[in-house]
């Protein structure tokens, strides 16, 4: 083995010298930047989303949540602070992600075709005056506008979180949060840093943190 191949790895795979602290560094300082960006450019729907959820849940009814890849991971997240907890122990938030039920995700792909995955399950599952929230990076990943679309029909909120230009989602939700930034792993970074914030939003907006102060 010549000196600088990996003697376990990828075939034909050879080291490449990299400055590593340099490109967390490079990356600490991009994030930054994006993170500043991004507080300017979602604040006001930032505002309307946080009201949307808000009256929803105060009037018996639940958020939604889908996403693919990595939005699917961000989704199940938000979902699961919600009925958890995140900064206080309170009642639990009426909140669910569609990507979570692995037997109802791989049936409807199969049997309608994967565009349907989400837009199925919110078509069995949701009610006029839940909130859905599609999560998409580009703004254009056909089975969540198909299933904002189907939401917006039904008489449920469409909302998104979305980057770039926003893509074809802007045009069928509303709040939605779009990261000005074309690289899918800041967009997705933002969209989690604005979930957790969301989520405490919620609770301190519908009176939940004082449920909190008053048990301990």
């Amino acid at each position: 083995m010549e000196d600088g191949e990996w003697s376990n790895g990828p075939a034909h795979a050879r080291r490449v010298p990299v400055d590593v602290e340099a490109l967390l560094v490079a990356g600490f300082e991009e994030h930054g930047r994006l993170l500043e960006a991004t507080r300017h450019a979602v604040a006001e729907p930032f505002v309307r989303l946080v009201e949307t959820c808000v009256k929803a849940v105060a009037g018996g009814h639940k958020l939604i949540l889908f996403g693919n890849g990595g939005s699917a991971a961000d989704a199940q997240h938000i979902a699961a602070e919600l009925v958890g907890r995140f900064d206080f122990d309170r009642e639990p938030v009426p909140a669910m992600a569609l990507t979570a039920d692995t037997s109802a995700l791989t049936a409807i792909a199969n049997d309608y075709g994967y565009d349907r995955v989400f837009e199925r399950q919110l078509l069995g599952l949701g009610k006029a005056g839940d909130v859905a929230v599609g999560i998409s990076t580009s703004g254009d990943s056909p089975n969540v506008l198909r299933a904002l679309t189907a939401a917006r029909d039904m008489g449920i909120a469409a909302t998104g979180l979305t980057g770039g230009d926003g893509g074809a989602l802007k045009d069928v939700a509303d709040p939605v949060l779009v990261v000005p930034s074309s690289e899918t792993p800041r967009i997705q970074e933002m969209h989690i840093v604005v979930g957790h914030l969301m989520c405490a939003a919620i609770e301190r907006v519908l009176g939940l943190d004082r449920i909190d102060s008053l048990t301990r």
